[in-house]
């Protein structure tokens, strides 16, 4: 696979060095209008054939316009931080053979190489922009890999626009440091949580704030506020497997090269498919054979699919029995709308709550090992294995300007908390 925007020399050569994989949460597998160019759902990082790194250098303290045109004349790549109507520090950045920088944003220009849009729940693209303007910046954020073992990734908020440079103006958040360097946030901030022992003995770290130099801090107590939160001592900037990485609208997944090659494949997701629709389970109520369609074919409902109540996990084919009043659920945030759920009462338990279809689960990236798919995420009913279903109920991501939420991977739908956000699947086999 082609790292995309590269020029022709940069194409990766046979069995290059792959750094890892960005992976967006909740489009389980492919963008809904297909993955094209450089806009999809999953961005390879790989060792281009010429470094394109850059690294700090010259420090220029500029006192008028006319001074900043002309550091910026030399097309190197800066840094300005705007202090004052009369003050602006340029950090000039020189060319470094020892690492590769790939850049993410909103924007589509040529300097973005994985472009990133809103997510929104239920797995769909961002609004129209003029309906619903984007909180992800058009330059925000760079991933720069080190071009030998251990092929170390490190993540800094805000990239390098097409003038080779990033600005952060009079209001926006800078400071200097104890040690001299300037430092800096982007308006509304990227968010890294690095957990520990992913995926075997996953156990989730707290969330982050990355400054332009890649700094680690505690939260802002917005996510836009005006002031940086605490140094966290002794934390890194170093992306690791499993790490997560809030944009503000999108929120990214970082495996390994090592953890993908671990990871199950779509090929292995098939056979687990497979292996469940061998079992021939049934519909209770119909006594109709059940099956999950193909995973190309999993976005459309076909006559066969799965459907399960979610209160109690048994698993039936669509039917009409059972139907209680729709009732209306209050939003969960001010200003959200509620929705009107559809409740069924289970003809074997006679629990009441909603029935709704069962999806596997298509990206592999997200899943914490190759169990079987016998757990479903409330209220989507994603299907995947009980130990991925239970660390991403219990991996809460950021929503709005200061709330966090757990979210289903494959879809981003907002789980359950009561009683929690999975369910365990309870398949009726064949009679005969």
């Amino acid at each position: 696979m082609n790292s995309p925007n590269q020029d022709e020399d940069d194409v990766p050569v046979k069995d290059p060095v792959k750094y890892g994989e960005l992976v967006i949460l909740g489009y389980n597998g492919s963008l809904p209008s297909g993955d094209r160019g450089r806009r999809k759902s999953r961005f390879a990082l790989y060792r281009r054939t010429k470094a394109n790194g850059v690294k700090p250098s010259t420090v220029h303290i500029l006192n008028t316009p006319h001074d900043s045109k002309a550091v910026h004349s030399r097309g190197q790549h800066s840094i300005s931080f705007t202090l004052s109507r009369n003050q602006t520090v340029v950090v000039e950045y020189c060319h470094d053979n020892d690492t590769d920088m790939f850049q993410i944003g909103r924007s589509t220009e040529s300097p973005i190489d994985f472009v990133v849009t809103d997510t929104s729940g239920e797995g769909k693209e961002g609004e129209d922009p003029s309906v619903a303007p984007s909180t992800i910046s058009r330059f925000a954020c760079r991933v720069v890999c080190e071009r030998n073992p251990p092929y170390t990734a490190r993540i800094y908020a805000a990239g390098f626009d097409s003038s080779k440079n990033i600005f952060l103006g009079e209001k926006a958040t800078k400071w200097k440091n104890p040690d001299g360097h300037m430092d800096g946030l982007t308006t509304n901030g990227v968010l890294v949580m690095h957990p520990e022992g992913f995926p075997e003995d996953s156990r989730q770290g707290l969330w982050r704030e990355i400054s332009v130099c890649g700094d680690v801090y505690a939260l802002r107590e917005t996510r836009s506020g005006p002031s940086r939160g605490k140094l966290a001592e002794g934390e890194s900037s170093a992306l690791r497997d499993g790490s997560l990485v809030d944009l503000c609208g999108a929120t990214l997944l970082w495996r390994t090269g090592e953890g993908l090659l671990r990871a199950p494949t779509l090929r292995h997701l098939e056979a687990l498919r497979q292996e469940l629709n061998a079992a021939r389970p049934q519909c209770p109520v119909g006594l109709s054979t059940l099956a999950f369609p193909s995973l190309p074919r999993s976005h459309s409902l076909e006559e066969r699919q799965p459907w399960v109540y979610l209160t109690c996990g048994h698993v039936h084919g669509h039917h009409d029995w059972g139907q209680r009043p729709e009732r209306r659920e209050e939003g969960g945030e001010e200003g959200e709308e509620g929705i009107t759920t559809v409740r069924r009462e289970c003809p074997l338990c006679r629990s009441v709550g909603p029935y709704v279809p069962l999806w596997l689960g298509c990206e592999p990236a997200v899943y914490v090992d190759a169990g079987a798919p016998t757990y479903a995420f409330v209220p989507c009913g994603h299907v995947c294995s009980e130990r991925t279903a239970k660390y991403w109920a219990d991996t809460p991501l950021p929503h709005g300007t200061h709330a966090f939420r757990p979210t289903c991977p494959f879809c981003s739908a907002p789980l359950s908390s009561t009683p929690q956000g999975w369910t365990r699947l309870i398949f009726q086999g064949p009679i005969d």
